[in-house]
């Protein structure tokens, strides 16, 4: 028997990244060996057991054979004769098909160190390159979901998809195969992506390849819209500020949902369009229903929307105006949701004015020398660039 610990764990350490979770394989073993020295067996017909002390998770070396559609359409073979190398191979990325051995199912001190690598993981991980292990990678559609969450995690470290795996994800999501995912599986996975320190990764690679069509339509919809190019790119930087201020998933999950709502990108308009906002309503709900999100998460959401402009402009309203606010956030029953509302629309906000700041910055670098008379002298050639560079922006309008 010998037990190796495999996956994020073995990924993390070589990156010098916290180690959340330990996973480990076992080769050489049986159900009855690992039942008999204490663990238990997580389902009746999957080889994986909870370490009797440590709750850890402990796999008996395996494969899997494509039988049905989804995640869940495998036929899995566990037994002694699997080898480590069988068992790594039906990884997803080479990043997390790597091992370390350790010394025994009690004793998970590693034996020397070494890593076992058949795939080229430690090769990616010093080219920062995101890398599918073979082709079985196409067997499981829940593998898109889960590089492009990968993709957002180490996306601040510089890595990158492989040409070659973003083409099979391309074709996974044109096969149709993500349709039968289960949503709850979406959920989790797009859960998580959004938590991380740059959501907008996630979102900005599904959109991309198409992914967001089958559970996410009315975001797809929104952002595949030509005159939503620049709220597709406000949102993302606001997850990012999201991301870098630490927001809840309720905050994260309604400046997504934002989207869907041209109005509230609009500086110089304080009302809103009845028809949009329902219209916006209608595709959080939607997607609510379609991937399983929580009641909590949408019903903030829509609660933001619906308020973001009057958070917006705090200093403007009246009393009417803010005794209105806080019985539409129930906030004198939960004063904690108007807190997060109001960091929420600030940080669109700022995300909005980013955008305008990034606009006047790319026009102020557009205009050089060669723009105005080459006659002028002294201090009239700042003025007369100055000038130029307001009529470039002026030029230019946020739709």
């Amino acid at each position: 028997m010998q037990v190796y610990l495999v996956g994020g764990a073995v990924r993390d350490q070589l990156l010098g990244r916290p180690i959340k979770d330990k996973d480990f394989v076992v080769v050489g073993a049986t159900v009855a060996d690992m039942l008999g020295a204490g663990f238990q067996q997580v389902g009746a017909d999957f080889p994986v057991f909870l370490h009797p002390i440590s709750r850890e998770e402990y796999a008996l070396a395996r494969t899997e054979r494509k039988q049905g559609l989804g995640y869940q359409g495998f036929s899995v073979h566990a037994s002694p004769d699997v080898t480590l190398r069988e068992d790594l191979q039906r990884r997803d990325l080479t990043v997390n098909a790597m091992a370390i051995e350790v010394k025994s199912l009690t004793d998970d001190t590693p034996i020397n160190g070494k890593v076992v690598d058949y795939y080229g993981g430690l090769q990616d991980i010093d080219n920062k390159i995101l890398r599918h292990v073979s082709s079985a990678f196409s067997e499981d559609p829940l593998r898109v979901l889960r590089t492009a969450r990968f993709y957002g995690r180490y996306y601040d470290l510089g890595f990158r998809i492989a040409d070659e795996t973003l083409l099979l994800m391309r074709q996974l999501v044109g096969s149709g195969e993500l349709a039968h995912l289960s949503s709850e599986r979406i959920w989790q996975e797009s859960s998580r992506a959004m938590m991380q320190v740059s959501p907008q990764v996630y979102w900005q690679q599904l959109f991309e390849i198409g992914a967001l069509i089958e559970y996410f339509a009315p975001l797809h919809q929104a952002w595949s819209h030509a005159q939503y190019g620049q709220i597709r790119e406000i949102v993302q930087t606001a997850l990012y500020f999201a991301g870098q201020m630490q927001l809840n998933l309720s905050q994260r999950w309604a400046l997504l949902m934002a989207s869907l709502n041209s109005d509230l990108f609009a500086l110089e308009s304080i009302d809103l369009n009845p028809d949009m906002m329902a219209t916006a309503v209608k595709g959080i709900n939607e997607i609510g229903n379609s991937a399983k999100v929580p009641k909590a998460q949408t019903q903030f959401a829509t609660l933001f929307v619906q308020q973001a402009k009057n958070l917006s402009i705090i200093n403007q309203l009246n009393a009417a105006q803010k005794i209105d606010l806080i019985q539409a956030c129930s906030a004198h029953k939960a004063p904690e949701k108007l807190s997060q509302l109001l960091v929420t629309g600030h940080v669109l906000q700022l995300a909005i004015q980013h955008r305008q700041m990034m606009l006047a910055l790319s026009s102020f670098r557009a205009i050089g020398m060669d723009d105005i008379d080459e006659n002028l002298k002294g201090p009239a050639i700042g003025e007369a660039l100055r000038q130029r560079r307001i009529e470039h922006l002026q030029a230019r309008h946020f739709s």
